[in-house]
C-alpha cells in the first residue's frame, strides 16, 4: 500500500496513512513498555492495599498504585515536584519513553529536530487531572487561609497542564489541546491526533492520556456511587471482568504516550514503525450521566463508524480488546454491542480485558489499552481477561480467560466508554510496508 490509504477519497480528501514509531507505559504492573507487555503475556496483576494515603476509613482501602513515588517521576528534582501534579509527572515519563522509542533525531544541544514543529501535535488528556492537588491547597485554605494557597494550584490542578507541558519539553508547536470525556479521554485524544495526521494537518503528534486518581476524595466519590469493587480480602482478584461474582471496578492510576506519524514522514527519516492506525469512531449515548444505554446504540454505532473509517468489514477484526471494567453494567452491555456489530463473528473473535490486570486507569486507560492491543499484534499474543472463574451467562464471547494465547492476527480494535455516555473506539493494524 502507498502512503494515501485505500479508502483515500472517502469525503473527497486524500488520506495519509498514519503510523505509531513510539510507545510510553506507566502502569501499577509495568513501569515502561518492557515491564508492562511482560506483566500483560504473564497474567500478572499490580493490584495492591493503598499505600499513597491511609484508606482504613474507606469501604475500599485498594487500587491499581504504580510503585514509583513522586520525587523518583520528577528525577529528584525538588523544584519540578513542587510545581507538577503527579498526573503530569506519569505522563512526562511516559512520554520520554515515547519518544526515545521513535528515534526521532535530536539537535546537539538535545532538542527534538522536528522537520516542522508547527506540524506537530500534542493531544494528551485525563478524566480527572490535579485532584491531589485540589485536596492539599484545600485543605490549606481551611487550616491557614486563602491567602496561603499555593500560586502553582491552578497550574498543576488543570488537565491541560499535560499537553502544555509535553510540548514545552519536546518543542512541539502544532495543535495542542487536551480532550475531556472520563474514561474515554485517551482514545478520543489519540483519534484525534491520527485524523489530524491522516487528512494532512499534521507530519506527527504526541497523545494519550493520563491520571492520578487514588486519593481521599477520588476513592470516596467513587465509593459513594457504588462504582469500586469492595474485596479488601483479595485486592489481586477484584477486577473480574465478564464474571459473574465481580462487584466494581478496580481503581488505578497510570499514562499511556504514543508518538504518531504520517508514514511518508516516519520512512523519510528511516524510522521502526511499530504498528498502523487505521480506523476510529466517536459517539455518544445521549441516555444517562453514569450509567450505559442499555440498547447499546451508542457504542453499536460507534464501533461501525470506526469499521467505516478503516473500509473494513467485521470479519477482518481478530481481537478486541474491551472496555471491560468489570461492572455488572458495562459487561453485559460491551457483550451485547459487540454481538450486534459483528453478529456471528464475535464468536470467532478473541475479546479480552486488560484492566484485569491493571485495574482502570480512567483517563489513561485509552492510551494504557492501545499499547497492550498493540503490543498484541506487533507479537502475535492476546493479554488474558484474569480472574475469569465464573463466567456471567450472559456473557458469552471468548474473552482469554486465565493465560494469554498466541494468535498471528491482522486487525485489533480497542474500545472505551466513559461517564457521560462518551464511546471511542480504534482500529489498529499490524504494520505492513
Amino acid at each position: 500500500m502507498s502512503e494515501v490509504t485505500a479508502g483515500a477519497d472517502r469525503g473527497g480528501m486524500s488520506q495519509r496513512r498514519v503510523v505509531i514509531t513510539g510507545m510510553g507505559v506507566v502502569a501499577c504492573n509495568g513501569t515502561d513498555v518492557p515491564s508492562f507487555w511482560d506483566a500483560l503475556r504473564q497474567g500478572r496483576h499490580g493490584i495492591r492495599m493503598i499505600t499513597q494515603f491511609d484508606a482504613s476509613q474507606h469501604a475500599t482501602r485498594f487500587a491499581g498504585e504504580v510503585p514509583i513515588d513522586n520525587l523518583t517521576l520528577a528525577n529528584g528534582d525538588r523544584k519540578m515536584l513542587r510545581r507538577k501534579d503527579r498526573f503530569v509527572l506519569l505522563a512526562l515519563k511516559a512520554a520520554a519513553e515515547a519518544m526515545a522509542m521513535s528515534g526521532l533525531p535530536r539537535t546537539a544541544d538535545g532538542k527534538v529536530a522536528w522537520r516542522d514543529p508547527f506540524r506537530v501535535a500534542v493531544i494528551v488528556g485525563a478524566g480527572i487531572g490535579g485532584l491531589a492537588t485540589i485536596e492539599e491547597e484545600h485543605r490549606t485554605m481551611l487550616e491557614r487561609g486563602p491567602s496561603r494557597v499555593s500560586p502553582l494550584l491552578v497550574p498543576k490542578m488543570i488537565v491541560d497542564s499535560l499537553a502544555g507541558d509535553i510540548s514545552i519539553v519536546y518543542g512541539a508547536k502544532g495543535p495542542n489541546y487536551a480532550i475531556v470525556t472520563a474514561c474515554a479521554t485517551a482514545s478520543h485524544c489519540i483519534g484525534a491526533a491520527f485524523h489530524h495526521i491522516r487528512h494532512g494537518l499534521c507530519d506527527a503528534a504526541l497523545c494519550g492520556g493520563s491520571e492520578a486518581p487514588i486519593t481521599h476524595l477520588g476513592v470516596a466519590g467513587f465509593n459513594a456511587i457504588g462504582a469500586l469493587s469492595k474485596r479488601n480480602d483479595d485486592p489481586g482478584a477484584a477486577s473480574r471482568p465478564f464474571d459473574k461474582d465481580r462487584d466494581g471496578f478496580v481503581m488505578a492510576e497510570g499514562a499511556g504516550i504514543l508518538v504518531l506519524e504520517s508514514l511518508e514522514h516516519a520512512q523519510a527519516r528511516g524510522a521502526r514503525i511499530i504498528a498502523e492506525i487505521v480506523g476510529y469512531g466517536c459517539t455518544g449515548d445521549a441516555y444517562h450521566e453514569t450509567a450505559p444505554d442499555p440498547s447499546g446504540a451508542g457504542g453499536i454505532a460507534c464501533m461501525r463508524m470506526a469499521l467505516a473509517d478503516a473500509g473494513l468489514p467485521p470479519e477482518a477484526i481478530g481481537y478486541i480488546n474491551a472496555h471491560g471494567t468489570s461492572t455488572e453494567f458495562n459487561d453485559k452491555t460491551e457483550t451485547a454491542v459487540i454481538k450486534q456489530v459483528f453478529g456471528p463473528h464475535a464468536y470467532k473473535l478473541a475479546v479480552s480485558s486488560t484492566k484485569s490486570m491493571t485495574g482502570h486507569t480512567l483517563g489513561a486507560a485509552g492510551a494504557v489499552e492501545a499499547i497492550a492491543t498493540i503490543l498484541a499484534l506487533q507479537h502475535g499474543v492476546l493479554p488474558p481477561t484474569i480472574n475469569l472463574q465464573h463466567p456471567d451467562p450472559e456473557c458469552d464471547l471468548d474473552y482469554v480467560p486465565q493465560q494469554a494465547r498466541p494468535a498471528a492476527i491482522e486487525y485489533a480494535l480497542s474500545n472505551n466508554l466513559g461517564f457521560g455516555g462518551h464511546n471511542a473506539s480504534l482500529i489498529f493494524r499490524r504494520y505492513r510496508p
